[in-house]
């Protein structure tokens, strides 16, 4: 039951509750307010019958109009794909020495190398391609299996070691420590020659020093004597200052006694086209460290 009680010059019911003098108005609300939200409710109810709603086991409800995010992208997808066409067939076409002389290609290339590189690429390599311990830094000059975009095209496409792709790059650096092919005091000798081959100041010289004979049997065949490394075998340079793995004292000791045997997945098949591979290898060999065509 409510009362009728003057308050503050306002003439309004309260509801007849009361708390430390507070009194509750019975004050219905504005009537634009109560229209806009049955509106909202009729508006509501209308949408989740027309659209995908409520949740189910397996999917939403699909709504009468059919509407699905998920088809619209799809289309677009295809659209889009329909639009390169061309280009890309052209791409995939075309003699990977030729490229870098069609301007209009090169663009192309590049622009969509970036795309797939951040997409499939940047997780290992980095965005700036810049790598990171154990995973090569692709801007510079030093290349493990060649850096033409011949060799970069064969490396995208088929990866390394891995047992997906036949035609993968491999090669395997025995553990020398681990398999005890070289005790304890031959390994230390090799990897202070190899410090001291990279010009760095070996840990103990005289152990460099008996390094030599221990690196020309056991380092040479796949290093070669000058330890500049060979690249059809993917056997890294230990002349310049560029390590994979680390070039101090303990990482080449881990390298040496354990190896090393790093992956790299095929992108070529269920990956990404023809034309996607060849528009990363132009990509990669334009970030500064390419080198010219084997042609």
């Amino acid at each position: 039951m409510s009362d009728k009680k003057n308050h503050d010059d306002l003439d309004y019911e309260t509801t007849g509750h009361e708390w430390d003098g507070i009194k509750e108005y019975n004050k219905p609300l504005p009537k634009w307010w109560l229209y806009t939200f049955y509106a909202c409710i009729v508006w509501a109810i209308g949408y989740s019958i027309a659209y995908p709603a409520w949740p189910g086991i397996k999917a939403a409800t699909p709504g009468l109009l059919g509407f699905s995010t998920r088809v619209n992208v799809a289309k677009a997808i295809e659209a889009h794909e329909a639009e390169l066409a061309p280009i890309n067939a052209k791409l995939a076409a075309a003699d990977l020495g030729a490229i870098a002389d069609d301007q209009e290609l090169l663009t192309y290339a590049n622009n969509a190398g970036a795309a797939v590189f951040l997409t499939w690429c940047a997780q290992c390599h980095g965005s700036g391609a810049a790598g990171a311990k154990g995973y090569p830094n692709l801007l510079d000059d030093d290349w493990l299996w060649g850096g033409s975009i011949e060799a970069i095209h064969e490396t995208v496409s088929h990866g390394i070691r891995n047992e997906v792709d036949d035609m993968a790059r491999w090669s395997e650096m025995p553990a020398f420590g681990r398999d005890e092919l070289l005790v304890e005091e031959e390994v230390v000798q090799a990897v202070n020659y190899v410090m001291q081959l990279s010009g760095q100041t070996p840990k103990d010289a005289t152990a460099a020093e008996a390094g030599a004979e221990v690196f020309e049997i056991n380092c040479s065949g796949c290093h070669m004597e000058d330890g500049t490394g060979d690249r059809y075998q993917g056997a890294p340079n230990l002349t310049d200052a560029i390590w994979l793995y680390g070039g101090d004292y303990d990482s080449l000791y881990q390298t040496v006694y354990n190896s090393r045997f790093g992956v790299m997945p095929p992108m070529g098949g269920a990956e990404l086209s023809e034309a996607e591979i060849r528009a990363v290898a132009t990509y990669v060999h334009g970030l500064g460290g390419g080198e010219a065509s084997e042609d």
